[in-house]
């Protein structure tokens, strides 16, 4: 029988604090940020940080992936350099990476990650990052699970895809538009998040068709229901987004995948099994909807669809809907409730001009609710719950625990000795053997007051699950068989850390040739001499410079997003379908004083976002 396939849930990290309860709670690995060079610059962690956290993660067979995944100016290269020997001595697992300067550094041979921002679209740079050394290759969002077959067809790496959290509305890494509209570069770690702003579409009659709407703006990406087919297509290793997310956001999440993959791995006929070693057991029923999100999207994993992408009408939680408002009066609302809501919980609906209203709740009456302050609510408004309140308060206590299953076998050598045998479920197998002089016979049977002394495990990450004794009718004393246990277990400990391996940098090809022609745009985030010297020397004959290091002289007509998200699409006026008489172009999107024109390349079913000159239309 063929081995099974070790699946990994990848969870988020801000901080170490976050990456334990991850793991506690059933994560197999986890991605944190280190110090700098992260592409969340509010998530950066100190090496010994990272360093604890890779010594509890290790203890279950877990793995610690760190972010340097920026790209690097040339005067920074030294300090990476450092960064990343001091993550190998860490004991980090790998490191996630965008700039390719990180195949020309002096660094120890520590896994490389191509991060997402590579640009891992197709299956022929999937190939060529494989061939330059990557172990693992992130997939970008946007891909169906045709085209994850196909890019798996293509490596033997294992792949990696996102399954929840927020959306880019740009392709990672090919995103310019707060580099150039606000000197904040996605790619340093500094996005000014403009597709979470509210724009006016305006056709090309320059008519205002949608006003104050967040039409860039996507909802949160949840494939708790295609896990299998994902695994099936080829995927391996299943990410959740948030590393700026809180510590219960996290533990939700990743015990609701925990729970789906379970099932998965139960009926999969050993086809599938847990990366990561140890049983994890819940104190909640875990809740997608109860965490941040904006609504719910596959986005293109079953391929593209018309509309229910975008959540243009608030870029903030809405939550899970609660119930509909029958009346209002005297600052009383009286609701048709789907669920029992408490004091304290948080509320939110949309007014009739769909913006998102929030409100808490001071009581609870059955299904009279009172509201702290007023709120603008009229009958039939549907309620959602951003904030449970008893949920969230399970959350902030302990509500998960991780344990490793061992098994014992007592017995006795010659006339004085003891001996305790002890497996663990991660392969680790130790025996204690002590000199206890003469053992004497008991009076009655000792088997089961020996087995509550061994299975005392409380406080360690081990739990009891079964004893073979041996030792027969003799008498051994608490005290020696509690010694016994606690070498046993600190053996245990040392066996792991010494039996655990972590995978090393795949060598190089150096005839790969980039895959994408021979002249590179300020798309491929070129910004240092060793990248620069990377692509060369694997073909490319003209290297133009990142945006962030070479500003562009005439900005207007610039593209700074490409999507495969398709606003007319979104609103019902896809031109392969007759929306050019639906919604005439061209089409612009204006904010403030940013002014984005928009160009559909139907042949490639994408949308190019442009930067334009002019100023807002009243």
């Amino acid at each position: 029988m063929p081995q099974p396939i070790k699946i990994e849930l990848l969870a988020p990290a801000r901080d170490g604090a976050v990456a334990v309860e991850a793991i506690r709670h059933g994560a197999d690995a986890v991605y944190i940020g280190a110090e700098s060079f992260g592409a969340r610059a509010a998530a950066g962690n100190s090496t010994d940080d990272i360093a604890r956290v890779v010594e509890y993660a290790h203890r279950f067979d877990a793995r610690v992936y760190v972010t340097v995944n920026t790209i690097v100016y040339d005067s920074e290269l030294k300090a990476v350099e450092r960064l990343v020997r001091r993550l190998y001595t860490a004991g980090v697992d790998a490191v996630i990476v965008q700039d390719m300067a990180l195949l020309r550094m002096d660094i120890p041979p520590i896994a490389l990650h191509a991060s997402t921002q590579c640009d891992t679209r197709n299956p022929a740079r999937a190939r060529f990052l494989q061939d330059v050394g990557f172990s693992q290759i992130v997939l970008p969002r946007e891909l169906s699970l045709r085209e994850i077959e196909a890019v798996k067809r293509a490596v033997d790496v294992p792949l990696e895809a996102f399954v929840h959290g927020a959306l880019c509305v740009s392709y990672s890494g090919d995103c310019h538009a707060s580099a150039v509209l606000r000197g904040r570069s996605a790619n340093r770690g500094e996005c000014a998040q403009i597709c979470r702003l509210p724009y006016d579409l305006y056709d090309g009659a320059d008519k205002c068709v949608e006003r104050g709407r967040h039409l860039l703006s996507l909802r949160d990406l949840n494939l708790s229901d295609r896990l299998e087919a994902m695994l099936d297509a080829g995927v391996s290793s299943l990410k959740i987004e948030g590393r700026l997310k809180d510590v219960g956001y996290v533990k939700n999440i990743v015990a609701h995948y925990r729970r789906a993959l379970d099932d998965i791995f139960a009926r999969s006929g050993g086809r599938y099994c847990a990366l990561s070693s140890g049983e994890v057991r819940l104190g909640f029923d875990p809740s997608p909807s109860k965490s941040f999100n904006r609504g719910f999207t596959r986005y293109f994993l079953d391929g593209p669809r018309q509309g229910g992408m975008a959540s243009i009408y608030t870029p903030k939680s809405q939550g899970e809907r609660v119930g509909v408002v029958s009346s209002v009066r005297g600052g009383v609302i009286e609701a048709r409730l789907d669920v029992e809501l408490a004091n304290g919980d948080g509320l939110a609906c949309f007014t009739p001009g769909k913006s998102l209203q929030g409100f808490r709740l001071n009581r609870v009456d059955g299904s009279r609710l009172y509201p702290a302050g007023s709120v603008a609510l009229s009958p039939g408004s549907v309620l959602y719950r951003n904030s449970d309140k008893a949920f969230d308060d399970i959350l902030a206590r302990p509500s998960a625990t991780r344990t490793i299953g061992v098994s014992m076998r007592l017995g006795v050598v010659g006339s004085d000795r003891l001996a305790l045998e002890v497996t663990d479920v991660r392969g680790n197998e130790v025996t204690v053997v002590r000199d206890v002089g003469v053992i004497a016979p008991a009076r009655s049977g000792q088997n089961e007051a020996r087995r509550r002394v061994l299975s005392k495990l409380g406080g360690t990450d081990y739990e009891f699950s079964e004893l073979v004794d041996d030792a027969g009718d003799r008498f051994i004393a608490a005290g020696v068989l509690a010694a016994l246990r606690r070498e046993a277990v600190g053996l245990l400990d040392a066996a792991q850390a010494v039996r655990y391996r972590r995978e090393l940098r795949r060598p190089e090809c150096r005839g790969a040739v980039f895959p994408d022609g021979l002249e590179l745009s300020y798309h491929e985030n070129v910004s240092n001499a060793l990248a620069r010297r990377f692509y060369e020397e694997h073909g490319a004959s003209l290297v133009c410079p990142a945006i962030e290091v070479e500003p562009p002289r005439r900005v207007s007509g610039l593209t700074v997003m490409t999507t495969r998200y398709c606003l007319r699409r979104e609103l019902g006026a896809c031109l392969r379908e007759g929306g050019a008489a639906r919604l005439a172009g061209p089409l612009r999107l204006e904010s403030g004083d940013i002014v984005l024109g928009l160009e559909f390349d139907c042949r490639n079913c994408r949308m190019h976002v442009n930067v334009l000159d002019g100023k807002k239309k009243k």
